[in-house]
């Protein structure tokens, strides 16, 4: 059996992060790994269907990349907690940070590709499916789609990334290195260039609201209404 659905796994224990991808991609599913908090809000995360986080690691804990995720990025994609740390107030915390699932270390791989399972049938029986953006947009988070004023865009794939990205995080400045790493990555050798032509496509469907995306000289894009 397959399933399209993207799992982003975030854990400093690369060996756990081996094991995990083995075995959730045994699956089906579509699995990414990072190996810090930092390096998970390279990715674009709007387009993952469940993160599974461990909570102690680096600078940044799984806790406060959740809350990033959350109140920052706008997301409601399902989030499971890994945790050495097996007590109440943390789990506490995960669960008001709007955790779906919480497990101690060490866990059964069995177990928890079990909980995948069940939360992703779960979210996608969920009556949310759309979450409402700036300047009249709304993304259908489940089918990828972005509307304006109730209205279908023809975006492409790296056009609704981009402009996921922008409309998630209004006003927050993104140089071309960043939304190349973000929605390009490593998979393909693109320019400056691809960014510029891209993003002018996007307004081009925009109509009316393509300036609602500005430039900033020498330092990127973003989004204001």
């Amino acid at each position: 059996m397959t399933d399209e659905r993207k799992i982003l796994a975030v854990d400093d224990e690369e060996d756990l992060l081996e094991i995990l991808a083995f075995n959730l991609t045994a699956e089906g599913y579509t699995v990414e790994t990072a190996t810090s908090a930092e390096e998970a809000l390279v990715k674009n995360l709007a387009v993952y269907d469940l993160f599974v986080l461990d909570v102690m690691m680096g600078k940044m804990s799984g806790f406060r990349l959740a809350e990033k995720i959350r109140k920052e990025m706008n997301l409601l994609t399902p989030i499971v907690f890994l945790t050495a740390r097996d007590t109440e107030n943390d789990k506490v915390t995960g669960f008001s940070l709007g955790a779906d699932d919480y497990l101690a270390k060490p866990f059964s791989v069995r177990e928890l590709t079990a909980r995948v399972k069940a939360i992703l049938r779960r979210s996608s029986s969920s009556v949310v499916k759309s979450a409402p953006m700036p300047g009249g947009f709304t993304i259908d988070l489940e089918n990828q789609l972005i509307s304006s004023d109730g209205r279908p865009m023809e975006l492409t794939r790296k056009e609704y990334e981009i402009l996921a990205l922008f409309l998630q995080n209004p006003g927050k400045i993104f140089p071309r290195t960043t939304i190349l790493d973000r929605v390009w990555g490593d998979s393909v050798v693109v320019t400056d260039r691809t960014v510029d032509v891209t993003i002018a496509r996007i307004r081009r469907k925009m109509d009316e609201k393509s300036g609602m995306i500005r430039n900033k000289s020498g330092y990127g894009y973003y989004f204001g209404e």
